[in-house]
């Protein structure tokens, strides 16, 4: 958990149950007492007004809210429209990190706004479980850097070990893409996750060179 998420989350906690230990919070957090100290006491220090008590723990005044996110109508349905997209399209990933979007904008909002009540549909369109699992394994490897390896089938049925470096995703509105430099074939290529079997992230990483590159893919794509 990125240590912004977490410095939310001890809020959301102490607005949950108003008084709580500090071994209980740590605990829930999964970080160390003194994470938990220095994460309090940053807190503090930018305005939230913790208490805290010997014997007693860490409380929030009953009155206290995070100040309200002026939102405008158009801006919350962009954010559910965007957010129900991620979880009916993308990875389990992506899912959990769009339904957690959705929650801490709800949480901030005035009126207590409920945002899972806006009649807003997204349909499934069923992309492959192993797709959807690759695209998250995929993400990762493109964060890192590093090289992934994996058999990959291509229309007419021919298949073949590549070593790739992962460049970016593109969704189509019916599926998934991957932007590729393949070291077999020594130039860009465009793979469908669901065509890709046992997906490996390699150890060996790759640098950015001039060519290579996920704009220099899109040049090329665009000058096709």
């Amino acid at each position: 958990m990125r240590r912004a998420d977490r410095l939310f989350q001890i809020v959301q906690i102490l607005r949950r149950d108003r008084v709580t230990t500090g071994a209980k919070l740590a605990a829930e957090l999964g970080i160390s007492p003194r994470s938990l100290y220095r994460d309090v006491a940053d807190l503090m220090a930018s305005g939230v007004p913790i208490e805290s008590e010997a014997g007693v723990g860490y409380r929030l005044p009953r009155h206290f809210e995070l100040p309200p996110l002026m939102f405008t109508v158009d801006e919350v349905e962009a954010l559910v429209a965007g957010a129900r997209m991620v979880e009916a399209w993308a990875d389990p990933g992506l899912r959990e990190a769009a339904r957690s979007l959705v929650r801490k904008a709800e949480a901030v909002l005035p009126s207590r706004a409920r945002l899972e009540d806006l009649p807003i549909v997204v349909p499934d369109f069923h992309i492959p479980s192993g797709a959807a699992a690759f695209l998250g394994d995929l993400r990762a490897a493109m964060r890192e850097r590093r090289k992934v390896r994996f058999r990959y089938a291509r229309k007419d049925g021919e298949s073949s070990v590549r070593v790739v470096w992962p460049l970016g995703l593109a969704f189509w509105g019916s599926g998934w893409s991957l932007a590729a430099w393949c070291e077999l074939r020594n130039d860009f290529r465009t793979f469908r996750p669901d065509r890709i079997e046992g997906l490996e992230a390699l150890e060996e990483t790759f640098e950015p060179v001039e060519g290579r590159g996920f704009d220099d893919y899109l040049r090329r794509q665009e000058a096709n």
